[in-house]
């Protein structure tokens, strides 16, 4: 039992931080699960280090099999498709609109998106705020803030 503790105390930390790669063709818009990846014994830049940093994440670009899985090459999983009829909500003070609106792209929770509305044919901008719900104008949330 000493040997094995003598083991984990030589070996340098840096040999410990395997980076995942994966284990098969991984297409853009794939959600990533636990047999897709599998740790590399090479540290590489920008990769996971942790099956549980991208399991559940979208790929936002294809990905080979035994390449690097890099966390700037992925995003929060897609909760709105293109064309996909959603609702919009406005928010001043106590002033609450609803209004319904197709998106125009694939976007995911916090993703800027923009919907045109469906009454207007105007375009807006809103953040996703939950499956099929946009926040647009005043009461969309700071992009990237929590």
């Amino acid at each position: 039992m000493k040997w094995l503790l003598m083991v984990f105390i030589l070996i340098p930390p840096m040999a410990l931080a395997d980076s995942l790669v994966a284990t098969r063709l991984i297409r853009a818009t794939d959600v990533i699960t636990s047999g897709d990846v599998v740790a590399h014994g090479a540290r590489v830049p920008g990769a996971a280090t942790a099956p549980d940093q991208v399991i559940g994440l979208e790929a936002r670009v294809a990905i080979y099999p035994g390449r690097p899985v890099r966390l700037s090459d992925l995003g929060p999983a897609a909760v709105i498709e293109r064309n996909e009829i959603v609702r919009m909500v406005y928010r001043q003070g106590p002033l609450m609109i609803l209004s319904e609106g197709r998106a125009l792209a694939r976007a995911g929770l916090g993703d800027a998106l923009t919907v045109m509305n469906l009454a207007s044919r105007q375009s807006v901008q809103g953040v996703v705020t939950s499956a099929g719900l946009v926040a647009v104008g005043t009461s969309a949330p700071a992009i990237g803030g929590n």
